[in-house]
């Protein structure tokens, strides 16, 4: 991906084809990650109204709760239509992760919520975080999601169909390589919690924490959501965010949840 291009599949899939907003808030499990995204990053984020970048940041679904929490967002995201939705909740702006034109030192927050799933390669994640580094104050929070490498193994028993051959090969080679390109999804990279920690750490961050958003149980909610009737149950849903909570404390099980959370913060004391 030269010039700085992202892979077609990614442009047309979230261009043409799907809506991330609309998947965020009506499927149970984007409920689950919608929900503890906020709870997690309300655990780090300074008081409002602070400034906070939004890299990736869609059509404004974390943007809108953060401006009715009283921050000052601005939103950066590649596809001209989420760029469109977003403007009608913040200042909205088409750009790239790996190359954003926003000055030196000017964020209190720079969140990457999305563009760490779409670098494959590894030179095009680090300058992502790189200017995230850039852009945020010294003392500043840099927080990072990746998809969890082992996510699709958990999803696609929700869909009961690891099993036949095609799905079988298709999640071993993402359990190999860390990569999806075929289709269905976009080209997607897949995080171990170690990875996403030491990429953070490479890029100047400290204080590097990482959490499960959704945790060890998000897979029975989608399950359940899968098959004939009404779908999980609210007690369900409100069990399965119980274990994320208290899944939190043991990092063997971080490799359970569909997405992982790390944020991390620019040393207080660099020259600006």
């Amino acid at each position: 991906m030269s010039n700085l291009e992202l892979a077609p599949s990614v442009m047309r899939f979230y261009g043409e084809t799907v809506n991330e907003d609309s998947r965020l808030r009506s499927s149970a499990d984007g409920r689950m990650e919608l929900v503890r995204t906020q709870e997690l990053l309300r655990r780090f984020l300074p008081p409002a109204p602070a400034r906070v970048l939004d890299v990736g940041g869609g059509t404004g679904i974390h943007a809108e709760w953060l401006v009715k929490d009283g921050y000052d967002v601005t939103l950066v995201d590649p596809v001209p239509r989420h760029v469109e939705a977003a403007s009608a909740v913040c200042t909205s702006v088409v750009g790239d992760a790996r190359d954003l034109s926003e000055p030196s030192d000017s964020f209190d927050v720079v969140q990457l919520l999305g563009p760490l799933y779409h670098l494959p390669d590894p030179a095009d994640r680090q300058n992502a975080l790189a200017e995230a580094f850039r852009v945020a104050r010294p003392g500043g929070l840099v927080a990072a999601a990746a998809i969890n490498r082992y996510a699709s193994l958990f999803e696609h028993v929700t869909y009961a169909h690891l099993h036949t051959d095609r799905i079988h090969d298709s999640v071993s080679k993402i359990l190999e390589t860390a990569v999806h390109n075929g289709p269905g999804f976009t080209l997607s990279y897949f995080h171990r919690a170690e990875e996403l920690v030491a990429e953070l750490v490479a890029a100047g961050l400290t204080d590097v924490q990482v959490f499960g958003i959704e945790g060890p149980a998000w897979s029975l909610v989608k399950a359940a959501e899968q098959q004939p009737g009404e779908g999980p149950t609210d007690e369900l849903i409100a069990s399965a965010m119980t274990a994320a909570r208290m899944a939190e404390p043991y990092p063997e099980l971080l490799a359970a949840s569909s997405h992982l959370l790390a944020v991390g913060r620019v040393p207080a004391d660099i020259d600006g």
